[in-house]
């Protein structure tokens, strides 16, 4: 059995938000320092990993799990083996995602959006809560040593404090956390509704992660929170033209095209939500 691998100690918080560009090229950890965002999935199927140049972080593939199945298809001990992997291989991540439960009224009640079906779980938020925090308490349990992050879930404010409260009543210390993730906001954070969700989390001194962050929610709530990932670069380059000198229909796969949209972004950010070097915003 693999020995558990002895937990590298996190710099100190830094002012500024740490951006993470999602991607499903897991290649591309090897082309660049700075921060990606990638699902487990696509390190697990992989044969031979590559050693990241910078950091990274780990998404668990919640979204896909539940959109396709409705529920989960990989146990805890499957993904701690996964991340366990991910980590001796590829390196230290800066954290994971937990197996956790999105609260969006697709996943729970199912459809379709665009050319995606949605299975549906069929359960209550409050459902979807209670295993969220449960499945977090049981990666740490197995896994300690392996930066697994709490989240938090829900729909409307008062439901995200609801999930907060179940993981203080569960010994979960939040505000002691590195990073908590914050789910369920993508299609929220441009939105009234999503920024009041982000300030009122915020406000309890949590360091906060906002899952799929696009620009419009960067610019308004972005200086609230402690870092966000974004593939909206994807696909803005599938509605575009391909950059000069590339023969690809589209960028939605390039990792010039993916680099320049993020410097991009990160410049037209107000400058007090601007991150840090150690955000790695340098070009």
């Amino acid at each position: 059995m693999t020995q558990p691998v002895p937990i590298r100690e996190l710099p100190p918080p830094t002012d500024g938000m740490k951006f993470y560009l999602t991607t499903h090229k897991r290649h591309w950890v090897k082309l660049t320092s700075k921060p990606l965002f990638l699902k487990s999935e696509h390190f697990a199927a992989a044969r031979n990993l590559p050693e990241a140049l910078g950091p990274y972080a780990v998404d668990s593939g919640g979204f896909s799990e539940l959109q396709r199945h409705g529920e989960w298809t990989r146990t805890p001990r499957q993904y701690v083996q996964d991340l366990r992997r991910i980590w001796e291989h590829v390196g230290p991540y800066d954290w994971a995602a937990g197996q956790d439960w999105m609260c969006e009224d697709l996943i729970i009640h199912g459809g379709n959006a665009g050319p995606l079906t949605f299975a549906g779980t069929g359960l209550s938020v409050a459902e979807h809560q209670r295993r969220t925090v449960n499945n977090f308490l049981e990666l740490r349990s197995l896994a300690p040593d392996l930066r697994i992050i709490p989240t938090l879930q829900g729909s409307t404010v008062p439901e995200y404090e609801q999930c907060r409260e179940l993981y203080e009543r569960a010994g979960v210390n939040l505000a002691a956390e590195p990073t908590v993730g914050l789910g369920s906001v993508c299609r929220l954070q441009s939105t009234t509704q999503g920024a009041a969700i982000v300030t009122a989390m915020a406000a309890h001194g949590l360091r906060l992660h906002g899952f799929g962050f696009k620009t419009l929610g960067l610019k308004r709530v972005g200086h609230l929170l402690a870092s966000a990932d974004s593939a909206a670069w994807s696909l803005h380059a599938r509605k575009r033209p391909p950059m000069p000198g590339h023969t690809h229909k589209n960028c939605a796969n390039c990792f010039d095209y993916a680099m320049a949209w993020r410097t991009r972004v990160l410049d037209g950010l107000p400058p007090w939500h601007q991150p840090t070097i150690d955000g790695s915003h340098a070009a």
